[in-house]
């Protein structure tokens, strides 16, 4: 039991430094290759910080457990709106002004409803993962098309300006691309070996694993980039790491593994854990658009509530569990 926990704080670390090795390297060669800023900041950043999702969950569905693929989705979509968000709001308030971000709101919004309307029957087949990445590859079409014809936007310069600062040779980022990819794999099957049998010794279910343990960890490199960009003032980088991911998680992430493994899904997951990741939804829809042609803010007060709906919702699971 000693080894698995040793395997799974290891992987966690090698995932984390992987994936921001992975990202780095992606968004270099991008520059070279002459893709827009703007572009780089939502397709290819948001891919790279769900990267350890997509990886973890991948792994975990063809080696027969679903569970901690359907928990690292959902409950990487609850840690990265009341964890990451929330705390980052308490370091450091954070502005919403990104006219692109403004859109991205509401489809995430409609986005979970659809992740809420496929699980109402108890599971997810292949055709509901086909349907979700259908939708995925439209909304990245549309993402590609927006960006393209898009004028100057805040989110765009934000995302020139870390490029600038932290660009290297192509030669380079390919080989960190080769790198981080090979690291990301390595480690997620660490994580996952470890995370199934600390789940089996304590008769947990793969479920409460991967929304507990497995997402906060594959939620780790969101919660690092969002913290360093508010402390720089890039706030629409902050909060738009966290859409990004949200979207791929909901769409890409769980469409992937449903394809590999159709998903049984119970009860709580529709009841307690679609519920909480549509209520964050919610909130972060409101407290995150502006009124009276103002920008929207999420405060410290915002910040910190949001981070006891997690601490209250991460409580409620363990209570589950050890008093059923």
């Amino acid at each position: 039991m000693t080894l698995a926990f040793i395997a799974i704080a290891f992987g966690l670390a090698v995932l984390v430094w992987s994936a921001d090795r992975f990202v780095e390297g992606s968004a270099s060669a991008a520059r070279h290759f002459g893709m827009p800023p703007l572009l780089i900041g939502m397709v290819i950043v948001g891919f790279g910080t769900s990267a350890p999702e997509m990886v973890v969950s991948a792994l975990s569905a063809s080696q027969g457990n679903p569970g901690i693929a359907l928990g690292n989705a959902y409950g990487s979509n609850i840690t990265n709106i009341a964890l990451v968000l929330g705390l980052t709001a308490l370091i450091n308030p954070i502005t919403v002004h990104s006219q692109v971000l403004r859109k991205e709101l509401p489809i995430l919004a409609v986005i979970t409803a659809l992740a809420a309307w496929q699980v109402r029957d108890g599971s997810i087949t292949r055709h509901d993962a086909w349907v979700l990445l259908g939708v995925f590859v439209v909304l990245m079409g549309w993402t590609i098309w927006q960006g393209m014809r898009a004028n100057a936007d805040s989110l765009g310069q934000e995302i020139e300006q870390e490029l600038d600062s932290r660009g290297m040779p192509l030669g380079r980022a390919l080989l960190w691309i080769a790198i981080g990819l090979a690291l990301l794999i390595a480690s997620s099957r660490i994580l996952v070996w470890g995370a199934v049998e600390i789940a089996h010794h304590f008769g947990v279910s793969d479920l409460i694993i991967g929304l507990t343990v497995i997402a906060v960890g594959t939620s780790l490199p969101e919660l690092a980039s969002s913290i360093i960009a508010a402390r720089k003032g890039e706030h629409d980088i902050a909060i738009g790491n966290i859409l990004g991911s949200n979207l791929f998680n909901t769409l890409a992430v769980v469409g992937i593994a449903g394809i590999i493994s159709p998903m049984t899904v119970g009860p709580d997951v529709l009841t307690r854990d679609i519920l909480v990741m549509a209520a964050l939804t919610l909130s972060l829809f409101i407290i995150g658009i502006g009124h009276s042609g103002r920008p929207g803010r999420i405060n410290r007060l915002e910040g910190a509530g949001l981070l006891a709906c997690y601490l209250g919702y991460t409580t409620y699971l363990i209570m589950t569990v050890f008093m059923p």
